[in-house]
């Protein structure tokens, strides 16, 4: 028993360090240090992640597995490049996990949750028109993910939520490298979430998921244009 204790014990302890390596590797990636197309060594990993190299094999395959990382031999482990087909795959990914979202939003989410919803991105928009500074451009950024990943925890689908939450990564790689909101592109973004919010309200499932769709398109139009 003793035994089994401490082998649960460093099972448990190996997982946090292999889910912390996750997580700094996303944070690299977002932060900058990893760019699309770099080309990277184990130990140059294992220094900016802070793990082991045992640590850093053992997550390798997750990485590889969910496409954020290649691993080529003999010449180091390198991320993926922005490319067309990466941008077309991801928002096609996010069309159809959005659009699940969505039609189990028009029944299920709370009225005044939605209308809170409303009630943000008018505030958003109302701040960019007056002033479009950093601050104001960061808050909207954070409005536009924290609306969608409502949409999508609200389906209580695990499935749908991880493949969400992987996919996820990508397309904020994409818009830090090609659709940051502006106060161009903010206005035009909240639009189209405001014609999802108010389909949502009417209960409305065919202008619910036809307003999301126009605006995945539009994203990936904007993305796909540059």
């Amino acid at each position: 028993m003793p035994g089994n204790r401490a082998e649960e014990t460093q099972k448990r302890h190996d997982g946090r360090v292999r889910q912390s390596g996750y997580e700094q590797f996303q944070k690299a990636l977002l932060d900058g240090r990893l760019r699309p197309g770099q080309l990277v060594s184990q130990r140059d990993l294992v220094a900016m992640l802070g793990l082991s190299i045992g640590a850093l094999r053992e997550l390798l395959p997750r990485l590889e597995s969910e496409g954020l990382i290649n691993v080529l031999p003999q010449r180091g482990i390198q991320i993926p490049a922005i490319d067309l087909p990466m941008i077309r795959d991801a928002f096609q990914m996010r069309a159809a996990l959005e659009r699940e979202a969505v039609l189990n939003a028009v029944r299920t989410l709370p009225d005044e949750v939605i209308r809170a919803q409303l009630a943000l991105h008018r505030e958003v928009l109302a701040q960019v028109k007056a002033d479009p500074s950093e601050a104001v451009l960061e808050r909207g950024q954070e409005i536009d993910t924290g609306f969608h990943a409502l949409l999508i925890g609200a389906t209580k689908n695990e499935l749908i939520i991880s493949a969400y939450d992987i996919n996820s990564i990508r397309i904020r790689l994409i818009k830090l490298d090609r659709i940051r909101l502006s106060p161009v592109t903010l206005p035009a973004a909240f639009a189209d979430h405001i014609a999802v919010i108010e389909a949502l309200l009417a209960r409305d499932p065919v202008a619910a998921t036809a307003a999301m769709d126009r605006h995945i398109a539009n994203a990936r139009e904007r993305a796909l244009e540059i």
